[in-house]
């Protein structure tokens, strides 16, 4: 199983959601892009990281 660690960073905030921007590792294309979370949930948070695991 796959499992890798993205890094995020503030981008914007929009009207029930904060935007964040990739931090894709050195070398390498991003794998999200841009992730939109809910504000209840994101509050004034300026930076996330987010793991992903494939399943088979």
């Amino acid at each position: 199983m796959k499992k890798e660690l993205v890094k995020f960073e503030f981008e914007k905030e929009t009207k029930n959601s904060v935007r964040f921007k990739e931090i894709p590792a050195e070398g390498k294309p991003p794998i999200v892009g841009s992730l939109y979370v809910q504000k209840w949930f994101a509050g004034s948070a300026k930076s996330l990281q987010l793991t992903i695991e494939l399943e088979s």
